[in-house]
């Protein structure tokens, strides 16, 4: 993508469908005269006089409690440096969106119009009783010291500068891991920081805290070394400051164990690695190019344990691990500071969980087979769900422990449950998703290229890694919608199998369909006619290998684009009928809902099996698969034909899946209401579990629910998923977004990296009975 283009998205993203990243949503009920009357006038004034009495009543009545604000006034903006409140207020709002998705924490984004210390000091005291907590950002240095040290002896909310803090608590945790591995002790190994700004001394300050001898500890600003006899050192260089007569980065890497680059690309060099002490540890922070570029690092030094800011390698340093999470553990004990007793136990808690064996759903997200404590697996991932149950629990505890606390949590179990809970609105799985596909991109082969929506989606994918698109329709209207959109990658392969250059490959594929389908009435005519139509063609390009996946369906009917690959490609091994499933992005967390477009009226066994291949296909995304099977009635209360087919699928999977989590008959409410279960019906299988998986009784529920939650509650979908085909090949529904075709792109690459892995799988077993 150009540029330009990418300038043009970034500006659209950000301005449509309505302008921002963050609103506000009311939380409780409003569709009456008598709602309004409590919401406001006249029934507002009863907590408004409960907080007069008692001040503290305001986290009961309101909610400051789960409220930080984000400040700044623009002076140190990413990369961006100075420029001002207003360009600011962008970033600010993203940081407000990464509060709410990773620790369900509200925000409101407020920029002050003032370089003055005092007079921004005196703004936020004067707003602070609205928030819960401050939140400082992107606020220069040596400024941002000072006001944050006023504003936390000022104010009695927590107060965190995340600019400081944030990256020293994520790596204090990766260092702690890294000097473990290698053996190393903290008091005694040579550190190089290799920058001085805000986050270059909260890190040094909090690697001292965690034993990290000052006199082994040489920093660096834009002038070299800072060494005691320089003039004019800010307090905070000072702090720093070394006797050692040294100048030069080159000097302070001879021998050194550690470095940690917060400054500016490219200015380690092999040389320097080479240099160091035995098992070096090298944090090189920079973004978005770190201090040396990671392939160079691991190429130099084997021994090396290496972290960057980046995704795309291994150990990423990322902020996210810590300011969302240390501020839920701060708002939910009424901390009146963070302070370094919860900073320090943030980063145990982050040390920590690296070291337990890491979630399935992770391992899949990052493409690995089973991620490890080890030299590649320092700080865990961006994306794990148990960050947010385990890193506010300890920060809680540490300030009850260190006294700054004004609520206590008791009941620890509850408290994990219930931020487990927070978390369920969260569409993290479709991150996990397009994650996991770029760990091993495949080739889609888009059949209706030459519709915009699908090429814009074509492009998407091509730009995210999340596969390689082939491109199959008209040469010259596709072409013309490239140039349209800047698409100008070269290898993306256009294929018109209506054109002269694809004869052979037509004759061929209408050969082979020929010597499939002969004896179902077909003859080689209608095959070689059949091989001109996209669908038929894109499906035996599945079939022969020479893509990897197939996506179809947006302008044609799903009828019409379901019958080429069943034709062409066929059922997997064991499969009686197809089906397809829908990914529901509910409040509550991912729902998979089945059969959505395919069987009208399915049997006992068809249901069954169609909930075989709904909880296989949960696994694939890291689901532990909990799933009911709906009917009008519960547990044999009605002796209908309907009711007892569902009541016949059931028996049928307990007797051929026992450990299968699956249930029912049962009415939705009870199957999505765990407490009406549990009391009603205790000896369900489903009792005191949470259910995220319907198995309706036939199409028109399915697709009724799945479509009436898409349309009332904006619930996103990802789907027709479809289940039993031998081949990955996914049919959209008529019409769909690109938002909805990259993400059905995303699901036929992660289909067909277990499909691939399968098939491995069966051929090692072959080649060992062999």
């Amino acid at each position: 993508m150009s540029k330009q283009s990418k300038r043009r998205e970034a500006l659209l993203y950000h301005a449509k469908p309505k302008p921002g990243k963050i609103q506000v949503v009311p939380t409780k009920k409003y569709a009456t005269q008598r709602d309004l009357s409590l919401a406001y006038s006249p029934g507002v004034a009863e907590p408004c006089l409960e907080i007069d009495k008692e001040v503290n009543n305001v986290y009961r009545y309101t909610n400051k409690g789960n409220l930080v604000a984000v400040i700044s006034n623009g002076t140190a903006v990413l990369g961006l440096g100075n420029i001002g409140p207003e360009a600011s207020k962008p970033v600010m709002e993203g940081k407000g969106l990464l509060f709410k998705i990773f620790a369900d924490i509200d925000v409101f984004d407020i920029e002050v119009n003032t370089e003055n210390i005092d007079e921004f000091v005196e703004t936020v005291k004067n707003i602070a009783p609205t928030f819960g907590g401050i939140n400082l950002e992107d606020i220069k240095a040596p400024e941002a010291f000072e006001i944050e040290r006023r504003l936390k002896e000022e104010l009695d909310i927590p107060v965190m500068h995340d600019d400081q803090h944030g990256t020293a608590i994520i790596s204090a945790a990766a260092l702690i891991n890294a000097l473990e591995i290698t053996g190393k002790d903290i008091a005694k190994v040579r550190i190089v920081i290799s920058g001085a700004g805000a986050a270059a001394v909260s890190c040094t300050r909090l690697y001292a805290a965690f034993g990290a001898n000052p006199e082994n500890i040489v920093m660096l600003d834009s002038k070299g070394v800072i060494r005691k006899d320089r003039e004019g050192l800010t307090p905070e260089k000072t702090e720093f400051a070394t006797d050692r007569k040294i100048d030069t980065l080159d000097e302070a890497m001879k021998d050194a164990d550690v470095f940690v680059g917060l400054s500016i690309a490219d200015i380690v060099t092999p040389d320097m690695l080479v240099s160091m002490a035995k098992d070096p540890i090298v944090f090189a922070m920079a973004n978005p190019d770190p201090e040396i570029a990671y392939d160079l690092a691991v190429q130099t030094r084997d021994d090396i344990i290496m972290a960057t800011g980046r995704s795309d390698h291994p150990n990423q340093v990322n902020n996210v691990l810590g300011f969302p999470f240390i501020f839920r553990g701060a708002l939910d004990v009424r901390a009146t500071k963070i302070n370094e007793a919860m900073k320090m136990a943030a980063v145990k808690a982050l040390a920590e969980l690296t070291k337990e064996p890491v979630p399935e759903q992770v391992n899949i997200a990052y493409g690995e087979t089973r991620l490890t404590f080890g030299k590649d697996y320092i700080i865990p991932k961006p994306f794990d769900p148990r960050l947010i149950a385990q890193v506010p629990p300890a920060v809680a505890r540490a300030a009850m422990e260190s006294g700054v606390a004004t609520s206590e949590i008791t009941d620890w179990d509850a408290y994990q449950d219930e931020l487990y809970e927070r978390m369920g609105s969260d569409n993290k799985i479709i991150r996990l998703m397009y994650n996991r596909a770029r760990m091993d991109p495949k080739r889609i082969v888009f059949a209706e290229a030459d519709s915009l929506d699908v090429l814009k989606a074509a492009q998407l994918v091509f730009e995210e890694r999340i596969g390689v698109p082939i491109l199959l329709g008209r040469r010259t209207v596709i072409e013309e919608l490239m140039a349209e959109l800047e698409f100008e990658e070269e290898g993306v392969q256009i294929i018109d199998p209506k054109s002269d250059e694809q004869s052979d490959k037509l004759k061929d594929y209408a050969e082979k369909y020929w010597k499939r389908r002969k004896r179902n009435g077909v003859t080689l005519t209608d095959s070689r006619r059949l091989m001109r139509e996209r669908n038929y063609f894109a499906a035996m390009m599945v079939n022969e290998g020479d893509a990897d996946a197939m996506i179809s369906g947006y302008s044609r009917a799903y009828p019409a684009v379901l019958r080429p690959v069943l034709e062409t490609i066929g059922l997997f091994d064991g499969v009686r009928r197809v089906a397809t499933t829908n990914m529901m992005l509910t409040k509550r967390g991912p729902m998979f809902l089945s059969d959505t477009s395919i069987n009208i009226d399915p049997s006992a066994h068809e249901l069954a099996n169609i909930a075989q291949m709904t909880n296989y296909t949960m696994k694939l995304f890291g689901l532990v698969p909990v799933i009911a099977m709906i009917s009008y009635s519960n547990f044999g209360s009605s002796k209908d034909h309907h009711a007892r087919k569902v009541q016949d699928a059931v028996t049928l999977l307990h007797k051929s899946n026992p450990d299968m989590h699956v249930d029912g008959e049962l009415q939705v409410d009870f199957a999505l209401n765990p407490v009406l279960l549990k009391e009603k019906f205790p000896f369900s299988k489903l009792a005191g579990k949470k259910v995220n998986g319907l198995i309706f009784p036939n199409l028109d529920s399915a697709n009724s629910n799945y479509k009436m939650l898409k349309e009332l509650n904006a619930v996103e979908s990802v789907g027709p998923i479809m289940l039993g085909m031998k081949k990955p090949v996914h049919i959209l529904q008529l019409g769909a977004s690109v938002e909805e075709i990259v993400n059905m792109a995303a699901v036929a690459v992660i289909d067909a990296q277990q499909k691939e892995r399968r098939r491995k799988e069966e051929a090692a077993k072959k080649a060992m009975k062999n």
